[in-house]
């Protein structure tokens, strides 16, 4: 669905403004690329902040939850 929505998007692109949407071809690849080592830093901190997380309500699993 985002890829047809995404498709529609440029055709409408193509039709309004032609070499723009060309332009958009040619950089769109450039900038996924560009934008690949944010994605894995994004990864890898959202990956150490689950950890963080896990290590912190380690106690209160291991208690479970006992209410007076």
């Amino acid at each position: 669905m985002k890829t047809l929505t995404a498709l529609l998007l440029w055709a409408i692109l193509l039709v309004l403004c032609w070499p723009l949407a060309l332009l958009l071809m040619v950089v769109w690849p450039i900038l996924w690329l560009l934008s690949i080592p944010f994605r894995v830093v994004a990864s890898v901190m959202e990956a150490l902040l689950a950890l963080v997380r896990a290590i912190l309500f380690l106690p209160a699993r291991l208690l479970g939850n006992r209410r007076p």
